[in-house]
């Protein structure tokens, strides 16, 4: 499953859910160089979906704060707890 996500790097803690548009936003304690907030945002998004990190890939947009993730859904529930972090639409 591909989902869109919003990366915030440089917050105060990590944390996955809400809304950015369509995204899903991921702010993460890591600054924006050498790829470092990048890598923090897939391993936050691989525990809020409970699979390795491994099972997350990056799609699109590296040096972007808007980014495309590939989640394995083999995981039962993927869909599910992605619209439960989504929360509900505007």
């Amino acid at each position: 499953m591909r989902v869109a996500i919003r990366v915030k790097p440089g917050a105060a803690r990590t944390a996955v859910g809400g809304r950015h548009g369509d995204a899903l936003v991921v702010s993460v304690t890591a600054r924006a160089v050498d790829g470092k907030a990048t890598e923090a945002a897939l391993r936050a998004v691989a525990a809020a979906f409970g699979v390795r990190r491994r099972d997350v890939s990056l799609v699109t947009g590296a040096t972007s704060r808007d980014k495309v993730v590939e989640i394995d859904d083999a995981a039962v529930g993927v869909a599910s707890r992605r619209d439960s972090l989504l929360g509900p639409v505007p």
